[in-house]
């Protein structure tokens, strides 16, 4: 499984109350980096907003290593790059990294599963949407 280039790109803006009495971004807040970086992925790439009733992806898993410390005035961006895609699920590697210092401060993966809340069920990942990720990606393998 080669997991590839990333091609989307969120800078994100680090707030007074993202961090904590040391200026460094509290732990729990790299998630929401990370959510914020895979809500504009799919924005951007799908060209569409998820009818949650319908169907949208719902987190199964994740997992986030903190590599090194982030402080309040540091320049960060989440890179985000889905890297397989199955029948019924998704998943994305994403990092955050960090312009003043120069390194990958965090990496994340994510399987997110295709689901109708209003059937309560997961269902496959609809057609157009591999469609868009796999021409947006260019170098995702099966």
């Amino acid at each position: 499984m080669k997991e590839g280039t990333f091609h989307h790109i969120v800078p994100i803006q680090i707030r007074f109350n993202d961090t904590d009495q040391l200026e460094h971004v509290n732990n729990s807040v790299y998630q929401q980096y990370y959510d914020l970086g895979r809500l504009d992925y799919f924005e951007d790439v799908l060209h569409e907003h998820m009818n949650w009733e319908v169907e949208g992806l719902v987190m199964a898993s994740i997992t986030i290593d903190f590599l090194v410390s982030i402080r309040l005035f540091d320049k960060i961006e989440v890179r985000s790059k889905i890297y397989e895609i199955g029948n019924k699920s998704i998943k994305m590697r994403q990092e955050i990294f960090n312009h003043t210092t120069g390194v990958i401060a965090s990496t994340s993966k994510s399987v997110m599963v295709n689901f109708s809340n209003s059937e309560n069920t997961t269902k496959p990942v609809p057609s157009k949407w591999r469609d868009k990720i796999i021409a947006f990606e260019k170098d995702l393998t099966f």
